[in-house]
């Protein structure tokens, strides 16, 4: 065959390859596109509290998603970015760093779609999320220090010659934050008609700092006077970069609240759009997932108590103003995965966690409307 005919040969072999590749593509949008549909829009509870007169406290329940939490949302739209980028194909290995809900939901769409999938986690992640992660065919590998989970993922990823998924870097570009069905976009709709719709703060935890980005830049996008506080925990970063313009600190130390807390700034921080920042004792956070979980008659995780405890402090000094409006924030996850640490009565003895006092003082709050002023 002369030079030519090689050439259109050689050229031919590539097309048809690409023709394959693309169809696997297509069904596996298909595929994404059928769960989003399946998937209907998560409630917006608003749990009575008559002590609060004036505020309207709203929870926006995404423990509901087909995988049990907020990240159920952020898998979806990792794995569209990296296949409407050329990143993930037909047999992709892929690889994640998380600490626990992330992975459960990436482990579902890589069985959803086909693909192997490897999770790089903190020793310290409860089993039951590595449960979950094992039973929709995913692996997990662990390391004992936190900080490493991003390098050993990246390793792995590369000897693999996978994609690393990297929810870390790729949270706040990976959603639409102008719409979309976004969950900011979710939450505004859904808040259309209540008696006030426009919330005076809508209260997030930082761990990615994906969603918190979305909501940030979803409010100013649509012009809204509503307002952002991003709750962050112990032994984590973002809320001394925040206050100190300082991007660089990193911790050695681990968060105990899983699913939020980060030993180093993520790239999806975006401390730009943040109108607050608080930090919430753990001890805080666990204390009012207790709460919340008896007034809704289900466990709520860690990362939902440091939501609501903020939202409480934001509460408290609404109050002490005398102004009214409504407050949203989000039930991140079930607290069943969880009971062997933040419902464990031994787990808090070990951690030196006494949350007695700390439940008394938000259950008189919410009953009497006083009793947090100085909480922290």
């Amino acid at each position: 065959m002369n030079e030519a005919g090689d050439m259109e040969f050689n050229a031919a072999q590539s097309a048809g390859a690409a023709a394959l590749d693309r169809d696997w593509v297509h069904r596996a949008i298909e595929l994404l596109q059928c769960d989003g549909r399946r998937s209907a829009d998560t409630h917006l509870i608003n749990p009575a509290f008559p002590a609060l007169k004036g505020l309207s406290i709203y929870l926006k329940d995404e423990s509901t998603h087909p995988t049990g939490s907020l990240k159920h949302r952020l898998a979806r739209s990792l794995f569209l970015y990296g296949i409407c980028n050329g990143h993930i194909g037909q047999g992709t290995t892929l690889v994640e760093a998380s600490s626990g809900s992330t992975a459960v939901s990436e482990a579902y769409f890589a069985r959803l779609l086909g693909l192997p999938f490897i999770a790089v986690m903190p020793r310290s992640t409860s089993r039951a999320k590595v449960d979950a992660i094992e039973r929709m065919g995913g692996r997990c590998t662990f390391v004992d220090e936190p900080a490493r989970v991003y390098e050993v993922a990246a390793g792995i990823a590369r000897e693999t010659n996978g994609h690393y998924l990297d929810q870390f870097t790729n949270a706040e570009r990976a959603t639409d934050w102008r719409g979309n069905n976004n969950i900011a976009e979710s939450i505004f709709r859904q808040m259309a008609g209540e008696p006030h719709p426009a919330p005076q703060w809508v209260v997030m935890s930082a761990g990615t700092g994906g969603t918190a980005a979305t909501i940030g830049r979803y409010i100013r996008y649509q012009n809204l006077s509503t307002r952002l506080c991003v709750a962050d925990v112990e032994n984590s970063v973002f809320f001394d970069a925040y206050r100190q313009s300082d991007c660089a600190i990193t911790s050695s130390r681990p968060s105990r609240i899983e699913g939020v807390g980060r030993p180093r700034v993520e790239p999806s921080f975006v401390p730009g759009v943040i109108d607050c920042m608080l930090r919430v004792p753990d001890a805080a956070s666990i204390a009012a997932a207790h709460v919340l979980s008896e007034r809704l008659f289900r466990r709520v995780g860690g990362s939902t108590g440091t939501n609501f405890m903020a939202l409480l402090w934001i509460a408290a000094r609404m109050l002490r103003e005398g102004r009214q409006g409504s407050l949203v924030t989000l039930i991140c996850d079930s607290g069943d995965r969880y009971a062997s640490t933040y419902y464990d009565p031994d787990w808090l003895a070990a951690q030196g966690m006494d949350i007695a006092p700390l439940k008394a003082r938000i259950e008189s709050f919410l009953d009497t409307g006083t009793g947090l002023d100085d909480l922290f």
